[in-house]
Formats: C-alpha cells, structure tokens, sequence
C-alpha cells in the first residue's frame, strides 16, 4: 500500500483554528501536489457527529477529481460548520481520508449564587445564544454568555454583577460549565434632574414619570430601579405632558444616565426645550363626512379658541371615527393636518375625513364557549349579521357579554373576509369561568358568628342561561332554607320570568337589633320587562307568613305591637321597580352608572298595611390609569296606611357595618327601643365616596380590589326629622376578594364623627356582601 506524505508521495493538508475566531493558514505545497480521482472518501475520529452530517457539508463527491482547490473549499465548508477544532485531509491510494477532530459537547451548566433570576430562567436566555446543555462548546461564546447573564442582572438594575466561569474537561470529549454569579445590589435612582423647564415646576414633571428616587412604595413599586424601557416611557410622558398644553414645539434635546463607581447610585439628567403655547384659532371638517356635520362637530372635545391639546386631538379624531363607523364605515381615515401660525402662536385644525367603503357582516361566530349554548350568546348581540357594521353595536354586544358574568374574558376581532373588501366576519373570544357551585362547610361570619351552610346553585343552568338554586344556610342570626329559579329570556324581547319559595328564623338581637325572633315563610314571583338597551323595570307578587316572638326581655315597643296587631301576619305585597344600567361588566365595573327605584305596597287584603320606597345609585368614572372614583347613594322610607299609622318595626331600616356606614357596628346606628337597643327606623340615608386603587404587588389578580373610602349615613324613626348634623361619617381602607369559598369584604374605617353612645368596630369583614 502506497501512504505516503502529501509533501513527497502523501500531501496532507491541515486547517486550524485560530484565536478561537479566525482561521489560520493551512500547511500547503502546491507545487508537490498531485490531483487525483477520489474512488472513496473514508471519514476518522467521529464519536457524535454522524457521517451523514460530515457528506452535507463536504463539497467533494467519490469519483471526483480532487486538486488544491477542492481541498480548500472542503476545510473551509467544515470548519464552518463549528462542531470541529481540526480538519486534516490525506490521501491514502485513491481515497481521500478526512481526518476530523470534534468540538466537546456540554455536558452540564451549573449556576451558582443567582437568587434574584431562577435558574431556570438564566439557562432559557442562554439557550436563545446557542449556548445549552448537549450543544458544541465554543470558547468563543463564553464572552457572548457573559454579555447575556449582564444583560438579564442590568435589566433588574443589577449593575454590579460579576461573572466568573470555569470549564472543566470530562471524557468521551465533554465540558462542564461552572457559572459563578456575584448579584451585587441593585442600583437606586438617586437624583432626576430636568434642565430647560421655565413654565411647569420639576415636581410636576416629576409625577408624570414613573422613574423616581426611593420613597415609601418603592419597595412594592420598584419605581426607583432604572430601566432603559421605563425612561422611554417617561420621556414620552413628559413629551405627551408639554404638547397636551399647547407647547407644541416641544423637544428633548439630551438624556444622560451616569452610575457611580461603585455601581450604586444611579443619576439621570433630562434637557428639554418648552416652546411657546400655542391656541387653536380654527376647526374645520374636510371631505365625505357622512353625517350631518353638525353630528360631528357635537363629538369635538376641542373647539376655538382652546389651547392645543394633542390628547383632546386624539379623542376627537376617535370620537368622530367611531360615529362614521355607526354608519357602516369601519375602516374611516380621520387626518388631523394643522395650519400653524407662528407668530400669532395659533393652530388651525383642519381634520380630513376619508370614509373609505362601507362593510358589511357576513357571519358572527364564538368560540371558546365549551358549555355556554350559542343562542345564549346570540340573544346578546346588538349587530346583526347581513346589516353594516356598527362599531358601536359590536362593542355594546361585547359589554352585554360581559354583564352575563359568565365569562373571565370575553374579546371580539372583525377580520376582512378573504377575497373581499367590503364584507367582515364577527369573532367573539369568551373564556368561561365556573357559573356554578356545590358547597357544604363551616365558617365564621362577624355579625352573624358560627356558619353551617349547604347550597347548590347554578348560574347558567346546562348552558342555557338560567338560574338554579338551592340552599339551607344556619347561623346565630338566621337559619334560610331556599329555592328560586330565573328564567332571563321567557321570549325574543328579553323578558325574564322567576320565582322562589323560602323558610327563614331571625334572631334580631344576634343581628345586634332589638329583642325578638321571627319565623317567615312564602315565595314570590317577578317578571323583568326591557324598555330600552339600558332600562328595564320588573313586576312581582310576593307572599309571606310571619310569626312574631317575643322575650321575657323583649322591649316596650315589640309588646306594644303586639298587642295591637297579634303576633302573625299574612302579607301579600305587590313589587315594582325601574333601573338604569350602564357599568361595563357585572363584576369589577370601573365605568358606567346604574340607578334603580323600587315600590312595594302589601295590599289591603293583607294583615298589615303599609308601603317601603327606596332609590339607589352607583356611580364609575375612571380618573387615571388603574384609578377609579366611585360614589354610592341610598334613600328608602316606609310608612303605613290604612289601619296603621307605621312601618312594622320588623321592616325597618338600619345602618351601620360593612354594607353601609363602615366603622360603625352593623345595624347599631339610628332610634333605640326601650332597653337601649337598635331598634331601625322608617327613613335611611346612606352616602359613599370610593377611589379604587391600583395594587402594586397584584397587577393581574382580578379577583382582588381594594379602595380608600368615605362613608356617611343614618336612619330616623317615625317621628324624627332629618338633620344632617345627626349623619354619622368614617374613612379608611376597604377591600374585597372574589374567594374560592365567596365574596368576601374587609374594611380598616376611623369613625369621624361618632357621639356618646354609639357603638363603634374599626375592623370589619362579612360574606357575600353585594357590589
């Protein structure tokens, strides 16, 4: 056998990597060598990498002819690849051999002393490098591994970290990675300095950021870490602040971010140039505008002669683009293009109005509604299919969704149709969440102490949208065994249909009320009648047996009742009540506003005459991102008729507890019988003010909302007048969750105004309150 060196009878030929980044020159004397046709290629010194691998990439096939230029296009192609440190190429007769010496593979990664990023998560961003366990190992990506673990530690505000790694041979061509992380400390903000401002302080600039130096919330907020992406947003803040003002030539000339040496302290300086202020001095509609033009200029929020605001612009510009796309225009071009004068410092707004074509809806289609029933759904919808697109009739058929309480989430796409430009499909995306429960257990209620309750109840019954429910609920305050059914939609108007029947003990004195007990029993029967989108009003018959008891201990006024009207009374009363509703969800609303008012008279048929009245309302406004103020109103008043000159004291009103005047024991607040005991009266007054806020170690959990609050009210027996004096008062911080077990309210309230004899509770929580 003829084996010979390529530099007399066998050239070999070698290429080498150099510097873990160039290639180095490989040994070759052309002039020695010989070309030949390869009857074979044989390939040595593969463990891991298969043949087939080495054959895709070699650009020599068996039967070619193999000269100088052949063999360096083949080292090259394989050196490329990355999985070899050496390529070495021989001949040997006719074959040529391929001598290959491969990369070691990474056995293991091992990362010690990270606590503020999980392990897990280091070894992902590594992996988006190329850089993971059963990969290549190249020297050369251990820079680029330490360039990604500082990028992930800066991002944190982690500017101190080091980085130490260490690469430890195993056989079979193998390395461990040791990855050694110091964390350092994060580095705080200590100074935000803003150079050019003449015309708004540096602490109103300030406000508007949400980078800042250390405060009290910033160990929630972590508002005091920088972050490339938090500044971007602060400066278009500022940027946003200035030209909602009328400065609108309005610059950032510099951003500078210093960290000092020992990678501590943080300092960001902005220069900002303020302009001069400019006014609108003209407002014109240009082009097919569709509607009337006065329909349009009724939607403006700016008009002549305000100063310019690019927010107002932008809620003009949509308020406008949405009252076109009422008409079927879904796909309008608003253009705001201004006229500025600068030397009267006034802009004229000139907005270009371009309809586009009219869309039309072929289909609405739902998805994500496993148990709910399509018809369900449907009957919600305020778009019809086959009519023009309404861009408002799509949004209220998505709030109607939501107000079902059937789904976490509910999102809506209008997708072109393909092959068309003028026809949509409707998409509605819900997510259902569970509108049922079966629940046995033992709780703990404030007010009414020890809970045994069993219930079974479902919200959408078999999908179709009815109400079912079933339960028997014991406590020191009352025992309830009920069953009531609701039918929403009785037929292709709306009207719902329901009844229920019920048994209930009170103790009143449990409930911190005057001394007696009461054995109920009845049912009832509504039907709910809508008038409009947002108005309804809902007719029922009730009927009720009450049995009243007394103790040896029982007041005056409980005696007294009873012997003038016996102790069991058959009521038949009629209900009646209107409401207004405008929230956009069932649960959790932050807009909108609901009033309702409610009538009921027992008729003369039955033992007691009399008649209860009450009005109620709510409203929602959104103040600012994650910020929403509420305020809640509520008179009632009853009286007799007839043979009786009074409300049945058992049918009184109170105040006081979680549910109206917080800080204040519930139902402690009002008249007092003859023992000194709450006893209720005929007229109630409740008032409250609430700001929702944002939770800053919460942001996604919706089943969680807290508030600071005002609360205020009281009631007054039969002959006491009204006197706003006499209104009790408290603020603090309430909060209620959505729990696995109910809905559940807290409150931490400081009375404001309490008087002697008032009975007072700072803490207070309950079960199932309504909101």
């Amino acid at each position: 056998m003829n084996n010979r060196p390529f530099t007399t009878q066998l050239k070999r030929f070698q290429y080498r990597h150099c510097l873990g980044v160039l290639l180095s020159s490989y040994a070759l004397s052309a002039g020695a060598f010989e070309p030949f046709t390869a009857t074979d290629i044989r390939l040595e010194g593969l463990t891991r990498t298969t043949s087939g691998t080495v054959f895709n990439y070699l650009p020599i096939q068996v039967g070619e002819r193999v000269d100088a230029q052949k063999t360096n296009n083949a080292i090259t192609a394989l050196f490329k690849t990355g999985l070899f440190n050496d390529v070495q190429l021989a001949r040997d007769e006719n074959v040529l051999v391929v001598k290959l010496a491969e990369r070691p593979a990474i056995s293991q990664i091992n990362i010690e002393g990270n606590s503020s990023i999980e392990t897990k998560d280091l070894k992902n961003a590594l992996k988006s490098i190329n850089f993971a366990e059963g990969r290549v190992f190249d020297k050369s990506t251990l820079e680029r591994v330490k360039l990604e673990l500082q990028r992930q530690y800066f991002s944190l505000g982690k500017y101190a970290v080091q980085i130490d790694t260490t690469v430890t041979p195993l056989d079979e061509s193998r390395v461990a990675i040791d990855l050694k992380i110091s964390e350092g400390v994060v580095a705080k903000i200590k100074q935000i300095n803003i150079i050019g401002n003449k015309t708004y302080p540096d602490k109103a600039l300030l406000s508007e950021m949400q980078l800042g130096t250390t405060g009290w919330l910033s160990f929630f907020t972590s508002n005091d870490q920088y972050s490339r992406q938090k500044l971007s947003a602060d400066l278009e803040a500022i940027r946003s602040y200035y030209l909602d003002r009328g400065y609108i030539n309005f610059t950032i000339d510099s951003t500078q971010v210093s960290i000092t040496p020992d990678k501590k302290d943080v300092y960001i300086t902005i220069a900002i140039t303020e302009g001069e202020q400019y006014s609108i001095s003209n407002i014109k509609l240009i082009g097919n505008l569709i509607v009337p033009e006065s329909e349009l200029t009724s939607k403006m929020t700016i008009k002549s002669g305000d100063v310019f605001s690019r927010k107002e612009i932008t809620s003009t510009t949509e308020a406008i683009t949405e009252r076109i796309g009422d008409e079927g225009y879904a796909f309008a071009n608003i253009n705001m293009v201004p006229d500025i004068d600068k030397e009267k410092k006034t802009v004229a707004l000139n907005f270009f109005v371009d309809p586009n074509r009219r869309i039309y809806v072929r289909r609405i289609n739902f998805q994500g509604n496993t148990k709910t029933r399509d018809e369900v759904l449907r009957r919600e919808m305020r778009q019809m299919e086959g009519g023009y697109i309404s861009t408002r009739a799509v949004k209220r058929s998505q709030n109607r969704l939501e107000l079902l309480n059937y789904f976490d989430n509910v999102g809506v796409e209008t997708p072109l149709v393909p092959n068309t430009n003028d026809l949509v499909d409707i998409n509605y995306t819900v997510q259902e969440k569970s509108s049922g429960s079966l629940m046995a257990g033992v709780g703990f209620s404030q007010t009414q102490g020890l809970l045994l309750n069993a219930s079974i109840s479902q919200d959408n019954f078999l999908g179709s949208g009815r109400h079912v429910s079933a339960a028997v609920n014991n406590s020191q305050v009352n025992t309830v065994y009920s069953f009531s059914y609701l039918n929403p939609y009785v037929d292709v108007d709306g009207v719902s249909r329901g009844f229920g029947l019920f048994y209930r003990t009170t103790d009143a004195e449990e409930a911190n009320l005057s001394r007696y007990t009461t054995d109920v029993y009845g049912g009832n029967m509504t039907y709910g009648i809508p008038i409009s989108e947002f108005n309804s009003v809902r007719l029922g018959f009730n009927y009720d047996n009450t049995k009243l008891k007394t103790t040896e201990s029982s007041a005056t006024e409980v005696f007294d009742f009873i012997n003038r009207y016996g102790d069991t009374y058959d009521s038949y009363r009629l209900t009646a009540s209107w409401s207004r509703d405008t929230r956009n969800r069932a649960v959790f609303a932050d807009k909108g506003m609901f009033q309702s008012f409610n009538a009921e008279i027992a008729i003369p048929i039955s033992d007691l005459d009399y008649y209860k009245l009450s009005y109620r309302q709510q409203w929602l406004f959104p103040i600012m991102k994650d910020y929403v103020f509420s305020t809640k109103a509520e008179v009632a008043y009853g009286d007799g008729y007839g043979d009786n000159d009074e409300l049945p004291f058992f049918e009184n009103y109170t105040a006081g507890g979680p549910r109206t005047v917080r800080g204040y024991k519930e139902n402690t607040l009002g008249p007092l019988d003859s023992n000194d005991r709450p006893l209720g009266g005929n007229f109630k007054v409740v008032g409250n003010a609430e700001l929702f806020l944002p939770i800053p170690f919460a942001e996604d959990l919706r089943s969680l909302r807290v508030s600071a609050f005002v609360d205020v009210g009281n009631v007054y027996g039969q002959n006491e007048d009204f006197d706003v004096s006499t209104l009790r008062a408290s603020t603090g911080l309430g909060a209620i969750w959505i729990s696995p077990i109910g809905v559940l309210t807290f409150s931490l309230a400081y009375p404001i105004n309490d008087k002697d004899g008032d009975q007072t509770q700072a803490f207070q929580f309950s079960i199932g309150t309504n909101f």
